[in-house]
């Protein structure tokens, strides 16, 4: 009997740490805020590499939850010769540690894309752009996060969601921003307690992939770099809200953020200390992610209404 129970004993002993093995395997080393990366100043960094900006592999596209808890970015392998399609990763963290990136596939192959994730600062929810060829329910959807993982994934049911809506996001006061990829233009529409009006174009020069900041007072974008016309790359630019409530003439963000690579998709996270963005630097032209201090957008804030 003492042999049984013994054997019994040793069995419960190796299922338990097969199992606490297994966790830990899904667990990454990094802790605290921003995936236990030291955090930069002025000058933009490459973010955690190897785990997130991964060598050969398109990354663009993050989002932080607004306590900073979760994590969701957009990939695109490069394997040769054969058509990838982008896919949202996320992470999140547990027993203290970030979990390792794994693929989110909200859609459950609804959608052939999953892409340009944003975690709302206003309510639970994960909005990302999901496309599948000449599919009518192309456009934004959304999974809401909940305390097992996340909701069925929803199309978003908005008049104006065609199928090449795209980067939809919003600031604190729930105005939305997003882009019309077939049109190349950004549009704006205006939250009135819970209602969101007719949106209307926004008036800028130009840009795409626009980011509203969380209290409304610039815009990012990206847009071709046009003061070298042999350039064929892309910039950051910024736009400040004036007082009238128009946007300011389109501002360069500069060498400490733009090279010769081309920099897209800006993000800003929720508590409005860092902006992210790809920049396609890599030998093959892949993209890593990258951030940098908004102690960058306060200079150039300063310079354009001191001037």
């Amino acid at each position: 009997m003492n042999k049984i129970t013994s054997s019994i004993c040793l069995l419960i002993a190796s299922i338990t740490m097969a199992s606490h093995a297994s966790a830990n395997e899904s667990l990454s080393d990094f802790q605290g805020p921003w995936f236990g990366q030291k955090t930069p100043g002025v000058v933009a960094e490459l973010f955690a590499p190897d785990m997130v900006s991964v060598e050969g592999r398109y990354e663009f596209g993050i989002s932080f939850s607004p306590d900073l808890t979760a994590m969701y970015f957009t990939t695109l392998d490069i394997i040769e010769g054969v058509d990838t399609n982008p896919q949202i990763y996320y992470s999140t963290i547990e027993n203290k540690r970030w979990t390792k990136p794994k693929k989110a596939n909200f859609t459950k192959g609804k959608m052939t894309y999953e892409l340009l994730p944003y975690a709302s600062l206003n309510d639970n929810r994960v909005y990302f752009t999901g496309r599948k060829p000449d599919s009518k329910e192309s456009g934004v959807w959304y999974v809401t996060r909940t305390e097992s993982g996340f909701s069925e994934a929803q199309r978003y049911e908005l008049p104006y969601n065609t199928g090449r809506l795209s980067d939809m996001n919003q600031g604190r006061n729930g105005d939305l921003v997003f882009t019309n990829m077939s049109e190349r233009k950004m549009y704006y529409a205006k939250n009135d307690k819970g209602r969101f009006l007719v949106p209307k174009p926004i008036d800028i020069e130009f840009g795409i992939h626009g980011f509203m900041s969380p209290t409304n007072d610039y815009l990012l974008v990206n847009a071709r770099n046009t003061d070298d016309e042999q350039r064929k790359d892309h910039d950051l630019f910024i736009y400040f809200k004036e007082k009238d409530g128009s946007w300011s003439k389109p501002i360069n963000m500069g060498p400490v953020v733009n090279t010769k690579h081309t920099e897209t998709v800006p993000r800003i996270t929720p508590d409005g200390q860092f902006l992210f963005f790809g920049r396609y630097n890599e030998p093959n032209g892949a993209s890593n992610l990258y951030w940098v201090s908004t102690q960058v957008i306060t200079q150039l804030k300063q310079q354009y209404f001191n001037r």
